[in-house]
């Protein structure tokens, strides 16, 4: 640079006041767009000091502006720019496209790539033209046209190719990968991501932490925020590492995403601000814009500053559309509108509402569809209300059925939560039973009515699976021994998710049945006897809705924390009189809790509903911790038949056809290892069927118990259960090689009928948002079994042996399995067993 006369060029204030001033306003002539012949004292020779220097100059403005050095960065583009080679031009006016996109000036970037393809095309630097290709893909992805970023992505990815340049092949997957996001098809999304994440593993490991930040918001929108927090912290530490200020930031956004959507509404606020603080010090408006409504959206959650929101969101708006960030400016909007309804101010809501366009974004959809219905809520035209959310639900419906996961297909509830409950709202006010068991039906386990995929595995996940089945075993077998293993500990927490993030890459059928209609349910109910209970919390209240034959009734019951405090201490005093010897005293102070308990649960839940229940059969459809109550124990339903179910549609579905002859199946019987009745339980069960498979000791091995499983009539497994509450797909029975996880229950060719399960605790659900289960009983009912007795709690063994063997005997004889097993445990006060199905 001095050869070049230029000794100042990294004086302490950086840049002249010329280069200043272009860099701050953006580029206005010849020589700072790069559209010179050469320098200005002539022709530049390619190869010589200028045109090297050019180059140079070019290369430390990319690092310059990465380091958050904005002026500084397009100060020496503009010098770059007077001693460019004209064959290099296409080398500058890419680079400067690329740097105004990194401080967010994103159409003059891409005004600017557009300008350099051509000259690119034409020179003899084919890689500097596949990363123009791959950028304005970018952009056009960030734009919302998936069509031409695609057509870049197809003219780039052969001449990747063809020159050996692996790690630009690998962004050209993550690019993809961006694409089906925006689509919202998020399994080919999700594989897209994998598949360049591995790539950078091995081609560019510092671009990890980017993908993980991309992969987080797919996860995000399949409404899976606590996985997206774990991707963006891992994200998070990588980058703050490396200095890449632009990304870290990036990532921090999406944390405040995660966290919103996890209900951290503090943590939202806090990481938005630094968010916004990190992007505005490197000069990028259009990100610290976007920053700034994710901290307003944590205060409309939390009800916090509404006159603010609403203005500042609607300001945010103006200035989002100014800087092109249009689907961001229709959220601004959005968040605007509804802060306005809630503030009692329609006309000002429906004027911001006319200035949203009919976004293609499925949160913008479903945003725009949640402010027609509060509107029409707060002017009192139900039917409208009721029309909105209905639209807003169907094109949830038509999403979720796009997964072939059940892990995303129950996670996207979360994402129709507000639409379903001011739908559900305005049935409550209209004070129509009928009315509020439909709205209860459109958004309650929603999962069920989705058509299941079984995927074949895929090489590699049958690999990890047999891992982890190996490293479980090794694990179980430690702490029966009172050791651990660490190590193996860990690499079975890596599997498991590897495991889970491959299903999520599964694409479904599109296909959903409609949810049952009252008519249907009242016509089974009469046939079967039966009435239905169908329990709901609205704020701090429980109610129930209850159908039989001739009537729908909604009542009040009490409020929630009343019936959760009793239903949690019953759960411990079960699980701690479970096959312990109890000093005598303590052994009466527990049991005479467990009666209090369930006194108590029998007199807020069933008391106010004895007239209705009468002698009838008793369909039970829980919310929250009430699908993990033993309910045969309750005083009013011992003796009675009692089926828990999802929903009333997926109960009516199962119930309505004719169940099988139990009496002449083949049963498949299993015993597990290291659990001391297992073997004297089945052997006492197989007396009650004249024909049945056995599989005990060396014999009960998972892939034998899978095989004789699938498409099986009635299935006994008497094994060491677990549930696991933050990993429910990898919930377990223990058998002789390791555990038959929940995971296998999905691979399963044909659903057996009937799985009877004298474990301990793999009744237990874990319930997301919309009365979503996931856990082993429920990837039974998923998958087609028509009914499943399990336990939510711990099971004495002596209970098991004689609650089962008489169990069978019923069933054998032709009896059905709810009467089967209230007749069952009629001698046995505390069996905790329940018939979760039909």
């Amino acid at each position: 640079l001095r050869l070049l006369g230029w000794p100042d060029a990294f004086a302490t204030d950086g840049v002249t006041n010329r280069a200043t001033n272009r860099a701050t306003n953006g580029a206005t002539d010849g020589a700072t767009d790069g559209a010179t012949d050469g320098a200005a004292n002539g022709p530049v020779v390619p190869g010589s000091p200028a045109a090297l220097a050019a180059r140079l100059l070019i290369s430390l403005a990319s690092a310059e502006v990465q380091l958050g050095h904005v002026e500084s960065g397009f100060a020496l583009l503009d010098r770059a720019a007077e001693l460019i080679a004209p064959e290099h031009r296409g080398v500058l006016l890419q680079q400067r496209g690329l740097l105004l996109v990194l401080v967010g000036r994103i159409d003059e970037g891409l005004a600017f790539m557009d300008r350099a393809v051509p000259l690119l095309a034409r020179s003899d630097e084919p890689q500097i033209l596949v990363r123009t290709l791959l950028n304005r893909a970018m952009l056009h992805n960030m734009a919302g046209r998936v069509r031409l970023a695609r057509a870049d992505l197809d003219r780039c990815e052969p001449a990747a190719m063809a020159n050996g340049m692996h790690l630009d092949l690998v962004k050209v997957a993550h690019n993809r990968a961006l694409g089906h996001l925006l689509e919202g098809d998020i399994p080919a999304a999700l594989r897209s991501f994998e598949t360049a994440i591995q790539g950078y593993k091995t081609h560019g490991p510092q671009w990890v932490g980017v993908a993980r930040v991309e992969l987080a918001r797919a996860l995000l929108a399949a409404g899976l925020p606590a996985e997206a927090a774990g991707q963006l912290d891992v994200a998070i530490a990588s980058l703050r590492e490396q200095r890449l200020s632009q990304e870290w930031a990036e990532a921090e956004l999406f944390r405040a995403h995660a966290a919103l959507a996890g209900g951290e509404l503090d943590l939202a606020r806090a990481l938005a601000r630094s968010a916004e603080r990190r992007f505005r010090r490197r000069g990028n408006e259009t990100w610290a814009e976007t920053a700034a409504l994710t901290r307003l959206r944590a205060d409309f959650a939390q009800g916090r500053r509404l006159v603010a929101v609403a203005t500042g969101a609607a300001e945010l708006a103006d200035r989002l559309r100014a800087h092109r960030r249009v689907s961001h400016a229709d959220s601004a909007a959005l968040l605007s509108c509804r802060a306005y309804v809630a503030l009692g101010r329609p006309d000002e809501a429906r004027r911001g509402l006319d200035r949203v366009r009919h976004s293609t974004a499925l949160d913008n959809r479903l945003q725009r569809r949640l402010v027609l219905a509060e509107l029409a809520a707060a002017s009192g035209r139900r039917a409208e209300t009721f029309a909105q959310a209905r639209a807003g639900l169907s094109l949830l419906a038509d999403h979720r059925s796009r997964f072939g996961s059940l892990d995303l297909q129950t996670g996207t509830s979360t994402l129709g939560a507000e639409l379903a409950d001011v739908g559900l709202a305005a049935a409550l006010a209209a004070g129509a039973p009928a009315r509020v068991f439909g709205w209860l039906e459109r958004c309650r386990a929603q999962a069920f009515r989705v058509q299941q995929v079984r995927p074949t595995a895929d090489p590699d996940t049958i690999a990890a699976v047999a891992e982890l089945r190996q490293l479980a075993r090794l694990v179980r077998n430690a702490e029966l021994n009172g050791r651990r293993q660490p190590q193996a500990q860990r690499r079975c927490a890596e599997l498991e998710r590897e495991i889970r993030a491959r299903g999520w890459q599964v694409d479904g059928t599109g296909q959903h049945s409609k949810p049952a209609t009252l008519p249907e349910l009242t016509a089974e109910l009469g046939r079967r006897t039966a009435v239905l209970l169908s329990f709901l919390v609205r704020g701090r209240e429980l109610l129930v809705l209850a159908v039989d034959d001739r009537s729908v009734s909604l009542r009040r019951l009490c409020e929630w924390a009343a019936v959760a405090e009793p239903a949690a201490r019953l759960r411990g005093d079960l699980d701690t009189l479970c096959g312990r010897l109890l000093p005598a005293a303590l052994d009466a102070v527990i049991r005479g809790s467990v009666r209090r308990q369930l006194d108590a649960l029998t007199d807020l839940l069933l008391a106010p509903l004895r007239p209705l229940l009468a002698d009838r059969d008793v369909v039970i459809v829980p919310t929250r911790t009430l699908s993990a109550l033993p309910w045969g124990l309750l005083p009013d339903l011992r003796g009675r038949p009692v089926v828990v179910a999802p929903s009333a549609s997926s109960w009516l579905h199962t119930g309505r056809s004719d169940p099988p002859d139990w009496a002449a199946q083949e049963p498949l019987l299993v015993a597990g290892p290291n659990l001391h009745h297992s073997a004297k339980e089945v052997a006492a069960i197989a007396g009650s069927y004249p024909r049945s498979v056995v599989l005990s000791d060396g014999e009960a091995t998972v892939r034998a118990a899978l095989a004789a499983i699938d498409g099986r009539g009635i299935v006994h497994i008497a094994a060491h259960g677990h549930h696991e509450q933050d990993n429910v797909l990898f919930s377990r029975l223990d058998l002789v090689d390791g555990p038959l996880m929940a995971y296998d229950i999905h691979q399963l060719k044909a659903a057996p009928a009937h799985v009877v399960l004298s474990c301990c605790e793999v009744g237990r659900t874990v319930v997301r948002t919309g009365d979503e289960l996931l856990g082993f009983t429920a990837a039974l009912l998923y998958g087609g079994t028509r009914a499943v007795v399990s336990s939510a709690v711990r099971v004495a063994d002596d209970v098991a042996i004689n609650v089962m063997s008489a169990y069978h005997r019923n069933l054998a004889a032709g009896v059905q399995p709810a009467r089967a097993l209230a007749d069952a445990v009629a001698t046995e006060p505390l069996a905790p067993f329940v018939c979760f199905g039909a």
